[in-house]
């Protein structure tokens, strides 16, 4: 992503020149986001995928450098929880 700075923005983070930095240029705590070629994010935002989708997408590419096997199990829970929303307790799925 190129980095776009604005003069007057109270959310971002001042750098030496005196800009701003935007939000995606940064992340709080942590690099298993920033290293990649584009973050879940950025993703979601320009795939309009809902949160269930979001939280799925951010699990699995986390995985590796952050919490293991436990965002899987997350991954898994949102998967089954958006399965639920749209087709139903009712429609078979698990069989």
């Amino acid at each position: 992503m190129n980095k776009t700075y604005y003069d007057k923005w109270e959310g971002g983070t001042k750098v030496s020149d005196g800009m701003t930095e935007m939000a995606m240029e940064r992340q709080v705590a942590g690099t298993h986001y920033k290293k990649l070629a584009i973050q879940p994010m950025e993703y979601s935002m320009k795939n309009n995928l809902n949160s269930c989708q979001h939280t799925i997408v951010k699990y699995v590419t986390r995985y590796k450098d952050k919490n293991g096997i436990e965002d899987l199990k997350k991954a898994i829970h949102c998967i089954e929880m958006l399965m639920e929303f749209e087709y139903g307790k009712s429609k078979g799925y698990n069989e």
